[in-house]
């Protein structure tokens, strides 16, 4: 797959390949456009790589510190929001979405029921990143065949690259309350992916008009009072962050608001308005594996570390570890309502080996025994 060209395959094939003039380029543009769609992108659009204004909010995002323990995010410099230092030669972004919500997916009730497992929708079905990284290589092989070698790396949540803010940009949508992308007709349930290429196509006016108005659902939403301002996330508030991101222990003021969100949390878009408008992906890699979409806590807890591997194989939840995935349900047991089920459950894990979770699964005992308690004061 040529997706990762070095700075002299971008000069070679600018080199070798016949200078187009402005009507090719503009037909070109419509051609990536239909040939995205063909092969399933629900939208195409295309950027420059001028991206100082974004630069400016990341960098102060940053000195906030709201990137928590997420080091990878400053790690790389302005070769983050300059597309041209990651990869030399760029001059165009064209940016791509995919629509991910299974069909029948029943979030609200997943989410609201108390014996349930809540597993964000986006990492129910396999992992995205080598299905779109794949569509974006067949793109970019369409381009070749119409035009001759072109310089291009494609991205899909795997690199220093500002895909949210590349793909407003290009005309996908507009960033919401909460950070995230939100297009008219889909809401925010899409994946994001790139080509970064060297040819001068012509871009796509960038979507101005912010549809959100005055509604405050996302920030409402927010278990956790993640969304501090318009569009600003502090990352170690946010549920997504706390159950995949972070390594360590789960602040112990922040595991009531978790719930039963074990791998990610969907809420802001969820409560969305525009989620409405979400449609039911065609895509057979992102259906429901294993029930996912329904499981339930104690099924999952009960999961050996070889199970875990098994089920998760191919899963972007497979990242975390077992001793997370541990960890995560231990906390969202603990806000189970109490249940004789659940703290055996708990006890069998009191002695697990990892520090990490018997700290958890101690948390989650003391919280169903007092839950066992107000049971009994009840009778």
């Amino acid at each position: 797959m040529k997706n990762t060209p070095t700075p002299a395959n971008l000069e070679t094939a600018a080199q070798s390949r016949t200078v187009l003039a402005p009507d090719q380029l503009n037909q070109l543009a419509a051609d990536i456009k239909r040939w995205g769609q063909e092969l399933g992108f629900q939208q195409i659009g295309i950027s420059d790589i001028d991206l100082d204004t974004h630069e400016q909010h990341l960098n102060d995002w940053l000195a906030k510190g709201y990137h928590g323990d997420m080091g990878f995010m400053a790690k790389h410099g302005t070769r983050r929001t300059r597309p041209a230092e990651l990869e030399p030669g760029t001059q165009r972004v064209i940016c791509a979405r995919m629509d991910y919500l299974p069909a029948d997916a029943q979030s609200i009730e997943q989410l609201n029921g108390a014996a349930n497992a809540y597993i964000s929708r986006y990492a129910l079905g396999r992992d995205y990143h080598k299905l779109m990284r794949k569509r974006l290589a067949q793109l970019a092989h369409k381009i070749e065949q119409a035009v001759g070698p072109i310089g291009y790396r494609a991205f899909v949540d795997s690199a220093p690259v500002m895909e949210r803010a590349l793909a407003q940009k290009a005309g996908l949508g507009w960033f919401g309350k909460n950070a995230m992308l939100l297009n008219p007709g889909a809401g925010s349930l899409f994946f994001l992916g790139e080509l970064y290429t060297d040819l001068p196509l012509p871009v796509d006016p960038p979507f101005e008009n912010e549809h959100c108005g005055s509604c405050n659902a996302c920030q409402t939403a927010c278990p956790t009072g993640a969304i501090v301002a318009d569009k600003v996330v502090d990352s170690r508030l946010c549920i997504s962050y706390l159950t995949i991101e972070l390594h360590e222990a789960i602040p112990e003021h922040l595991r009531r608001s978790i719930g039963n969100r074990i791998y990610g949390c969907d809420d802001c878009q969820l409560f969305c308005p525009f989620t409405r408008f979400a449609q039911p992906t065609q895509e057979t890699d992102f259906q429901p594996r294993h029930q996912l979409e329904r499981a339930e806590l104690l099924t999952l807890f009960a999961w050996s570390e070889a199970e875990f591997l098994d089920k998760t194989a191919g899963s972007a939840i497979r990242r975390i570890g077992y001793q997370r995935w541990l960890r995560n349900i231990a906390v969202a047991l603990g806000n189970a309502p109490w249940s004789a089920a659940t703290e055996a459950a708990l006890w069998a894990r009191r002695s697990y080996p990892s520090a990490l979770v018997r700290e958890h699964v101690a948390w989650a005992l003391n919280e169903q025994h007092c839950k066992r308690r107000n049971v009994i004061a009840s009778d």
